[in-house]
């Protein structure tokens, strides 16, 4: 018997049809007609609302970031905020090893009270001056009444010739002495002429001095100058920091603004103030912010690259460039919903009212400006008690 079955290859080749090929391409066609008809809304959508609005997923959250840097070489002995921590204006951030500056500044208060006690001094040699020419004019009229005497006195041969010659010495000893007080009035008068012991030049630099050593004490504690949060932070408690380091940041989130980069030909539309609204990703749909155009940034990424386009060599093919425009935010809005630096942002511009100055030619506020640390009323309390302590009583101040 053969163990090999005969199989009908033709029967095995040709099978039956499946399925209507006319209703397969029925519904290939409707497919592809829906998708266009999908397609042909969406556009229209996106045509409508482009004819009153400038729309660009390409936005970034930016702001300030504050660097937070020593003015004196010191050693770190506390740090009290951290990254992710909010702080408040004014607030202790960073404190350093102040012995150093409150030697310096005990060393400062004790010149200056040197320094007034000398000048206190110096208006004393100008009233003992004074003193000096009358005692020395009071010895000339006396020795010049006791010549005259004398000369009368020989002249009837009641003195000799030598005790005449004496008396003429005594006159002139005395102009001398009376000479040498009116130098010692004029050399004491020069140290102190024209001033107070307030505004003595030697006082003066004394209370410079002083002033700078408070300056340096004040740093010794480094304050938040804004309002935000504390980002950046590599500074180490015990850690030796020399002046400019950047020691930790502080991000005044509520006070961010929006980049977002345009395609030059969507800045035709643009106005300065028109209403702008904004959605992020990091809170999806169910948040809306609001803000309005500020103004237009000075040029295109190209334009400031380490390596900017060489437009004018070889061969060129025109590129569309993005231009950063700069979007202000609701502060109340920030508050309630923080946005952090960098994140993306989608922004829609409404371009309905053309009434604004064109975004070109507008120009950003300026940066607030921050207090000079000059030590304050405290120092200057101090400088004037030291002055009134050691100035004595009687002399001008």
């Amino acid at each position: 018997m053969n163990a090999h079955t005969n199989i009908d290859t033709e029967s095995a080749v040709e099978l039956p049809p499946q399925g209507n090929p006319m209703a397969r391409k029925r519904g290939l066609l409707m497919l592809g007609a829906a998708i266009l008809i999908g397609v042909a809304s969406y556009g229209g959508y996106e045509g409508f609302i482009a004819g009153d609005a400038e729309v660009t997923d390409d936005a970034y959250v930016a702001g300030d970031v504050v660097a937070i840097t020593s003015r004196e070489p010191g050693t770190v002995l506390a740090i009290n905020a951290d990254n992710t921590e909010r702080v408040r204006r004014g607030q202790t951030l960073i404190e350093l090893d102040p012995a150093t500056a409150d030697a310096a500044m005990a060393a400062a208060a004790a010149d200056l009270a040197r320094v007034v006690r000398n000048v206190r001094s110096n208006f004393s040699k100008v009233d003992e001056t004074g003193a000096e020419i009358v005692a020395a004019q009071a010895e000339l009229t006396k020795a010049q009444s006791d010549l005259r005497r004398r000369q009368a006195a020989a002249a009837e041969g009641a003195v000799s010739g030598e005790e005449v010659a004496h008396a003429a010495d005594q006159v002139r000893t005395a102009a001398a002495q009376l000479n040498l007080a009116r130098s010692h009035q004029a050399q004491a008068s020069s140290a102190v002429h024209g001033t107070s012991i307030r505004s003595n030049p030697d006082v003066l630099a004394a209370i410079a001095a002083y002033r700078r050593a408070a300056i340096v004490q004040g740093h010794m504690r480094l304050t938040a100058p804004v309002d935000g949060v504390v980002a950046q932070r590599t500074v180490q408690l015990g850690q030796q920091v020399s002046p400019g380091t950047p020691l930790l940041a502080v991000v005044p989130l509520d006070k961010v603004w929006i980049d977002a980069n345009f395609r030059e030909t969507q800045l035709a539309e643009l106005r300065v103030g028109q209403p702008v609204e904004i959605t992020s990703d990091v809170y999806g749909g169910s948040v809306t912010f609001h803000g309005k155009v500020l103004g237009l940034g000075a040029g295109s990424g190209n334009a400031f690259a380490l390596l900017p386009p060489q437009n004018a060599s070889g061969n060129w093919i025109k590129i569309v460039q993005r231009v950063p425009v700069r979007i202000a935010l609701d502060p109340r809005e920030l508050r309630a919903n923080p946005l952090q630096i960098g994140v993306s942002a989608k922004v829609t511009v409404d371009t309905s009212d053309h009434s604004g100055v064109p975004v070109a030619r507008a120009a950003t506020g300026s940066i607030a400006r921050k207090a000079s640390e000059n030590g304050g009323p405290a120092v200057e309390g101090q400088i004037e008690a030291i002055i009134a302590a050691n100035a004595g009583q009687g002399f001008g101040r």
